[in-house]
């Protein structure tokens, strides 16, 4: 049986919440008899770290731990849900935070769209009539990379040490921002920005250019750039973001095409000041031996 994105994190979370209760020995030997993997050291709560194990477990295996866990799926109530709350090919950011500090991260999420970067903001994202913790959970399972925000109290949250233990479960890029708060456990191990003295617009700028560096993100994150390029929608627009296009770290063949078709189909790339011949000078640039 071929299980849906809904019905794994369905099955994941029931698995999460039934073993949480038990010793660590017991989480251990249970994940074990179902072929899925375990860890020595664990800095998070229980449910964290038994996601974090089970995320990119075999849908028999989930099935099954489930089962014998007393839960059984029901096909007919779990339907598949496709994100809305995702930018149609921008690079997908979750941003782990704590609900007292909304307003800021809300700002950060603006900030991160002028790079490329749809960034999930669970406060601001998930509707009132939506199940939030599914929402939370499909976001989680279908990012790019999750950057925690380390305000003061963060580590005390058993969401967000659980939504690092996911993130961490499926080895995507992890990175941690230090808001008055230190990278701890595990995640101490990953890139760390200082946020203190930051504001949401230069963390933002800061954050795109890590993972223009990155070497798991990097790819996915120079398409974003050309995408957001290509729809630009004011002269304004394009003569900003084809700043971003010259930060570019590597270059795929499609983008040359991509890029003179922009200036080819978009009135405001096409007759925005310096922008068509900026864009030919980058593409002779990429074009030319090293």
């Amino acid at each position: 049986m071929a299980l849906t994105g809904s019905q794994r994190l369905t099955l994941m979370r029931e698995i999460a919440s039934r073993l949480s209760g038990e010793q660590w020995s017991v989480v251990d030997i249970s994940l074990k008899a179902f072929s899925l993997p375990t860890q020595d050291t664990w800095s998070g709560s229980t449910e964290s770290y038994v996601l974090g194990m089970v995320a990119e477990g075999p849908d028999a295996a989930l099935i099954e731990l489930a089962q014998h866990l007393g839960y059984v799926l029901d096909q007919n109530v779990v339907q598949r849900l496709e994100p809305t709350f995702w930018r149609k090919g921008q690079f997908r950011l979750f941003l782990s935070h704590l609900s007292s500090n909304k307003a800021w991260v809300g700002e950060l999420q603006d900030a991160l769209s002028t790079y490329g970067i749809t960034a999930f903001v669970a406060h601001k994202d998930i509707e009132p009539t939506t199940e939030w913790q599914n929402q939370i959970e499909l976001a989680l399972m279908t990012c790019e990379a999750l950057i925690a925000l380390l305000h003061s109290g963060f580590h005390e949250s058993k969401w967000t040490d659980q939504e690092i233990g996911f993130a961490m479960g499926r080895n995507i890029p992890t990175f941690s921002v230090r808001c008055g708060e230190d990278p701890y456990g595990f995640i101490g191990r990953f890139q760390a920005f200082n946020g203190l003295n930051a504001t949401p617009k230069d963390l933002a700028k800061e954050i795109w250019q890590s993972l223009l560096r990155h070497k798991e993100t990097q790819r996915r994150m120079c398409d974003a750039v050309i995408q957001v390029f290509e729809e630009s929608d004011s002269f304004n627009e394009a003569q900003a973001r084809v700043k971003l296009l010259e930060e570019l770290t590597m270059w795929d063949a499609s983008y040359e095409k991509r890029l003179n078709n922009a200036i080819e189909s978009n009135y405001q790339i096409s007759n925005a000041f310096y922008v068509p011949g900026k864009v030919k000078t980058l593409i002779n640039k990429w074009k030319s031996p090293s």
